[in-house]
């Protein structure tokens, strides 16, 4: 029985060694390259949170040199920022920032030049600002259809209700009172009743004598308590 066991025992290990000179090297292989994979991974993680912290520390100063209305070391800043780190989220918002205190400062051409590279670079949402902010200058230099042309590239839904707010401003730019108040109504009736937003564009529906019922109806309801 013993002599049995042995024979199996023999054949076990002479199968073992079959198989690993048959697969040895694969599986050598395979698991050096799994390794090496991992190790890379957790590099480029590393790598990638490092130059997160380094595009949060030039975010930081570009708000300092903004708030101080520096608008061209904010430039500086965003420019080195895109150089450096052009993939990091802060970038993408140093651009919008950056584009603020450019616009503040009356420089439409370098904060149009900031926004469009955040519309063309950015994530969804702050590529949809970037648009949003986009068709104001242009609104405000008269180029209307181009700023119309911006209101379309936007594209998450989370949007809709301040692009069609937007598009009612150009409008009313462009003399064409009826379709901006079907934009702002657009607008009033897509914002959430809880935000301020709503407000003004109440405001804007209620200067062109179509404020909305809800509102038209308070004010009713006031007069005749008076």
């Amino acid at each position: 029985m013993a002599q049995q066991l042995d024979l199996q025992e023999q054949e076990q290990v002479d199968a073992l060694k079959a198989f690993w000179a048959r697969y040895g090297n694969l599986i050598m292989w395979t698991v050096t390259l799994l390794l090496a994979a991992f190790a890379g991974w957790n590099f480029w993680q590393k790598q990638e949170r490092d130059k997160a912290l380094q595009a949060s520390t030039m975010y930081g100063e570009l708000k300092t040199a903004a708030d101080a209305g520096d608008d061209k070391r904010a430039g500086q800043i965003f420019g080195d920022m895109k150089a450096k780190y052009a993939k990091a989220t802060y970038t993408q918002l140093g651009g919008l920032l950056a584009a603020k205190a450019q616009a503040d400062k009356g420089d439409a051409a370098d904060a149009m030049a900031s926004l469009q590279w955040v519309a063309d670079a950015g994530n969804d949402e702050n590529s949809a600002i970037a648009h949003l902010r986009l068709a104001g200058l242009l609104a405000d230099a008269k180029k209307y259809d181009d700023a119309l042309k911006q209101l379309a590239l936007v594209k998450p839904a989370s949007f809709a209700a301040l692009v069609s707010d937007r598009r009612g401003d150009i409008e009313m730019a462009q003399g064409q009172k009826d379709a901006a108040v079907k934009a702002w109504k657009a607008a009033y009736d897509g914002l959430p009743e809880t935000a301020q937003y709503r407000i003004l564009v109440e405001a804007k529906l209620t200067a062109q004598g179509a404020a909305p019922a809800a509102s038209a109806a308070s004010g009713v309801a006031s007069g005749a308590a008076r």
